[in-house]
């Protein structure tokens, strides 16, 4: 596992989180440090998956391609579970879906302090929505994920950057 990934840096500390932590979470760390490099804001920037089934191995080869086609590496990302210590180590976990935000909230400890919502609630116009799944799909379905998950990594960046 890369350990700098849960150090804690200056500004905020966020987690993205999906069910396996290979395709839609993955992205979402990488458009959100390539988006908070970009702007010159430091952040702690992490994913995982509410599910075990792929800890310890890279994102899946197609996410990792579109990341590259958008200039980003996420192939040294590993994968992992969340874990309740994730609900005070971050300040806010950004969930891809409902069921992931279900799952979150299952294992939420009560001295949680992190805010748990969905990705998509900090775009205007997309509240309630999900991060296109693009796990059993072709490969532009990751085009779009990398489209949802790049309007997050803007927004995320327009209200760190407005707020510092």
């Amino acid at each position: 596992m890369d350990n700098d990934r849960h150090d804690r840096k200056d500004g905020p500390a966020i987690l993205f989180l999906c069910l396996g932590n290979i395709c839609r979470s993955p992205l979402a760390e990488g458009a959100a440090r390539a988006a908070f490099d970009a702007a010159g804001i430091a952040a702690t920037l992490d994913s995982a998956g509410t599910g075990d089934w792929h800890v310890g191995r890279p994102p899946d080869a197609r996410a990792q391609a579109e990341a590259r086609r958008r200039g980003v590496d996420i192939g040294t990302l590993c994968a992992r579970q969340l874990v309740p210590e994730d609900f005070t180590r971050f300040d806010l976990i950004l969930a891809a879906d409902d069921q992931n935000l279900c799952d979150a909230r299952a294992i939420e400890p009560p001295a949680a302090t992190a805010r748990l919502m969905l990705m998509l609630d900090l775009v205007p116009g997309r509240a309630g929505e999900s991060v296109a799944d693009p796990y059993y799909g072709d490969d532009g379905g990751f085009a779009a994920t990398w489209a949802d998950v790049s309007a997050v990594a803007a927004a995320l960046v327009s209200a760190f950057a407005s707020s510092g």
